[in-house]
């Protein structure tokens, strides 16, 4: 029944232990020696998911109900609260294209606000990736003009509000009639695949994938091809088929879903649920969704600002997520994919062992809270333990 322990689900160390996977990560191993039986997906932004894991099909623990669900409602409420009010200077940013979508490197680009009492006229220029961006920028009105060897200027206007982050997207400049020579860098996709290659070597202690986090200052966002293809990377990576037999082992020797029997057969049942899992909450949550939906499923780390800035940020992203547009919107990929993924369980579990409706939005509520924990490992401890990282310098997304 929901919200019960079946008989066949004793509620003892190995059994915790062997529901945590999906995949082992740092703020799991801390959440077991609790006592809580928690499997996440990165957003995971996971993005969704840490070391390439995925959410569990159903969450456990020790904790009372309304305690789990008052701990979610508050960092869910911390979370939407610090992304809808915002104060202070804001931020402009874009990209600078020509009218093929190229990139445009060292174009200059000027920041023009008649109303304010600072320096009328500010102006920086793109980098190799096209990208441009001015820091705390008193809000109000605003023109931007882009100009290039070789091309005609380009202007843009807008309003700025407070704290606002605005995205200025791809800016197209045409080539003048007295054009010689155009100097262009690679395209979106292009720089996109550039820094998957980097995130597929992620490996915390060299061993554990980490490839749904992007270190880079201005991450590309990705394709639909891009996201199938780092989903499934990262699912059959092998240390997720290890991992998924070693747990099958812990689960036959404490006869977990017993409903599985004993010997080489319920071994291979064991493992097919614990490796499905895996497969179908990432392929849901970090791939199909994100592509319908055109959101980024990787986290993007900080790296700058005080630690409650950091803090704060890190706990946003359980329920945030970058758009393809570069637009920050609800995460609605991460969240949808923890609820598939653990309705589509049922059909492959014991009936005894299987989850209620009311247990699986339970379940995905406090997994919400769960990633904000992962998403504060991240950002704080994790980069610490993975080598040979590109020097980026300080990260910001």
């Amino acid at each position: 029944m929901a919200g019960t322990w079946p008989s066949d689900r004793p509620k003892n160390t190995s059994n915790i232990l062997s529901r945590s996977f999906r995949l082992w990560s740092p703020v799991e191993g801390i959440l077991w020696a609790l006592e809580l039986d928690v499997g996440l997906i990165r957003n995971q932004i996971y993005p969704t998911e840490v070391f390439g894991g995925a959410r569990s099909r159903r969450l456990r623990c020790g904790f009372l109900k309304p305690a789990r669900a008052l701990l979610s409602l508050c960092v869910i409420g911390l979370a939407t609260q610090l992304w809808t009010q915002q104060v202070g200077p804001g931020s402009i940013q874009g990209t600078v294209v020509d009218k093929d979508g190229a990139v445009l490197e060292g174009a200059r680009v000027s920041l023009d606000q008649p109303a304010s009492s600072t320096e009328s006229e500010t102006a920086v220029t793109s980098d190799g990736s096209g990208h441009f961006s001015f820091g705390a920028v008193p809000p109000g009105t605003f023109k931007i003009t882009v100009s290039s060897t070789g091309f005609a200027p380009q202007s843009r206007s807008g309003v700025l509000h407070s704290g606002e982050s605005f995205d200025a997207d791809a800016i197209a400049l045409l080539m003048s009639g007295t054009a010689s020579e155009v100097h262009v860098t690679a395209s979106q996709v292009e720089i996109a695949e550039a820094q998957i290659k980097v995130e597929e070597t992620q490996r915390v202690l060299g061993v554990l994938p980490n490839f749904y986090v992007s270190y880079a200052p201005h991450p590309a966002p990705l394709n639909t091809k891009q996201k199938f293809e780092l989903a499934w990377k990262t699912s059959i990576d092998p240390v997720s088929f290890l991992a998924a037999g070693a747990f099958a082992g812990v689960q036959q020797a404490d006869d977990t879903f017993s409903g599985y029997g004993e010997g080489a057969a319920g071994y291979g049942a064991r493992f097919g649920a614990d490796f499905g899992d895996n497969l179908i909450g990432t392929m849901i949550g970090a791939a199909i969704l994100p592509s319908l939906l055109k959101q980024d499923p990787r986290y993007f780390y900080k790296g700058t600002g005080s630690r409650q800035a950091r803090a704060l940020y890190a706990i946003a992203m359980a329920v945030v997520c970058k758009g393809d547009n570069g637009h920050w919107q609800p995460s609605y990929s991460a969240i949808l994919g923890g609820l598939a993924a653990g309705g589509i369980s049922n059909f492959y579990y014991p009936a005894s062992s299987r989850d209620g409706v009311r247990l699986t939005f339970e379940n995905a509520l406090f997994g919400t809270a769960a990633s904000a924990a992962q998403n504060l490992f991240q950002e704080f401890i994790v980069r610490r333990f993975t080598p040979r990282l590109p020097n980026y310098g300080a990260g910001q997304p």
